[in-house]
């Protein structure tokens, strides 16, 4: 049975995608079967695992409506290892297309429930938006990940997003838990995201992940090639700290 897990923020620009790629890549490289469901509109995780969104004859949306299922939507990551059920532009309609729809937040639950067996983990990238199609992951998962930036805005942030989950929790889907919090795009030089680090440690205790991904530029420059960082360049800071988090998250699900 699959692990599922959103990788959420409501903040724009925290590394979801970054973070969604390279820990599906970082656990397909220790031996996991992976999935991958894109529920961005933007499609950047499609593209960041190699794959062309301008191209797809079937997508996360389809299956979303219906007309899919996720064996006929999903693709086969090669740089990666892994499988992408990938998404593009047509997904920005979906929230629209669910409201008319029987179970419009169960929808994609009910999709990966085909497919459970085949998977140990099962990750889900979330737009930075509180919609359905949000809802719709937080509704599929077992937990959520949550990357962060070590900035004060972004504690502000946590908090709503924390009471969302604690929302869904309560309402729609009881099995819904924080996993943990990934500080990412860290520079330890910086004062200020020392002592928010320190904070987030003092408050959330466990719920931080030991792994923390540094600001690496061999990072932002894998999407541009069509790979995960993991793969675009292992012996690098930031691949090196994701395959840490993948392993620790093995780890972390092994002792749940």
């Amino acid at each position: 049975m699959a692990k599922i897990f959103c990788v959420a923020n409501q903040k724009g620009g925290v590394g979801k995608t970054t973070t969604t790629v390279n820990l599906a890549a970082g656990l397909a490289t220790h031996g996991q079967r992976v999935l991958l469901v894109d529920l961005d509109p933007q499609g950047n995780a499609t593209m960041g695992s190699g794959i062309d969104k301008r191209s797809l004859e079937k997508s996360v949306y389809e299956v979303l409506i219906g007309m899919a299922d996720v064996a006929e939507g999903r693709q086969r990551s090669e740089s990666g290892k892994y499988d992408v059920l990938p998404a593009n532009r047509e997904l920005a309609g979906a929230d629209i297309d669910l409201v008319s729809l029987e179970h419009r937040d169960m929808r994609l639950k009910r999709a990966l429930a085909a497919v459970d067996d085949a998977y140990d983990f099962i990750l889900i990238d979330c737009p930075p938006t509180l919609s359905l199609l949000t809802l719709n992951g937080l509704c599929a998962a077992h937990g959520v990940i949550i990357p962060m930036q070590c900035e004060y805005f972004a504690l502000e942030g946590l908090s709503d997003l924390v009471n969302t989950i604690k929302q869904v929790h309560a309402n729609l889907n009881r099995d819904l838990k924080v996993i943990g919090l990934l500080r990412v795009m860290f520079d330890p030089r910086i004062t200020l995201q020392q002592q928010v680090s320190d904070q987030l440690k003092a408050h959330f205790g466990d719920k931080v992940f030991n792994a923390i991904i540094p600001r690496n530029v061999r990072l932002a420059e894998a999407p541009s090639y069509g790979m995960p960082g993991v793969v675009f360049d292992p012996s690098s800071r930031g691949a090196q700290a994701y395959l840490k988090f993948g392993a620790e998250m093995i780890e972390r699900i092994e002792s749940m």
